[in-house]
């Protein structure tokens, strides 16, 4: 999280925006709607939902905002507005999350050259990583997401999703073992499936 440090700056806007500074609170807005949209985008695996979400996480952080702690990182407590709104979207409408940002170019028909394939065969470990996901739970993805690729420490995490520290931790290594189960499952049909197409093929 080094990268979202506050500044002095953010806590004046913060702030003014306490006090009903709108610009300020655009100023926040525009410093922060790259992470909570990342966010909001992984967790629901689309991008008009995800921008629906991030307004709506930047709506009830404004409308909340003097509940907020300056003791807290404002990055951490915003996050954990948009976590549990997505998580609260999830089990209402019962969709999967997605884990990654789907940024990785497909492989184009007839493509051959090296760096096809390296794209193919990321895309291809992409999938995977979406797969083994598919079968954990909300708050624990969230978990995940925020440990992974956010760098959040099991302290914000706890914080972020009303747990308790051991909690997480038993969290993170529950859904580590399932996405590692998950992955031995897959690799293991994946090679016996190339050794019936190598026998099919004798």
């Amino acid at each position: 999280m080094a990268e979202y440090q506050r500044s002095n700056e953010e806590g004046l806007w913060i702030e003014r925006a306490t006090q009903g500074d709108d610009d300020a609170f655009a100023q926040i807005v525009e410093s922060y709607q790259v992470p909570v949209y990342n966010l909001c985008y992984r967790m629901l695996g689309n991008r008009e939902e995800a921008e629906d979400a991030a307004q709506e996480s930047f709506l009830r952080a404004y409308r909340n905002l003097n509940r907020y702690d300056p003791k807290r990182k404002f990055v951490t407590w915003l996050l954990s507005i948009a976590s549990h709104y997505c998580i609260d979207r999830l089990r209402r409408r019962r969709l999967k999350l997605v884990s990654l940002d789907d940024l990785l170019p497909r492989r184009e028909r007839g493509a051959s050259t090296p760096a096809a394939e390296a794209n193919y065969l990321q895309q291809e470990q992409a999938e995977e990583i979406r797969s083994m996901l598919d079968g954990i739970g909300e708050k624990d993805r969230a978990a995940v997401i925020l440990r992974y690729w956010y760098d959040f420490s099991y302290e914000e995490i706890a914080e972020s999703l009303s747990l308790s520290i051991s909690a997480v931790k038993s969290r993170l290594h529950r859904s580590r073992r399932e996405m590692a189960d998950r992955w031995h499952v897959q690799n293991k049909a994946f090679v016996n499936g190339g050794r019936q197409d190598e026998a099919s093929a004798i």
